[in-house]
């Protein structure tokens, strides 16, 4: 059941991005919400602080964070 839910979330967000990449991968995530949005993420002391402190930002960092909380 939950691969089912983590791999629907995962197609939320390609649709977002229009391109495939690891939401678990910290330097693809950086440079997917640059290149794609325009967000640059502040220097927290883990990548999952800096997308929480930025989630306001827009829809696409709740995505990646609900992702990255999946087991």
């Amino acid at each position: 059941m939950i691969n089912t839910a983590k791999e629907f979330l995962l197609q939320r967000i390609y649709a977002f991005t229009s391109q495939a990449f690891d939401p678990n991968s910290d330097p693809q995530v950086t440079g997917v919400l640059k290149s794609k949005f325009n967000i640059r993420l502040p220097q927290r002391r883990s990548m999952n602080e800096s997308l929480s402190s930025t989630v306001s930002d827009h829809e696409i960092i709740s995505l990646i964070l609900k992702y990255r909380s999946m087991v």
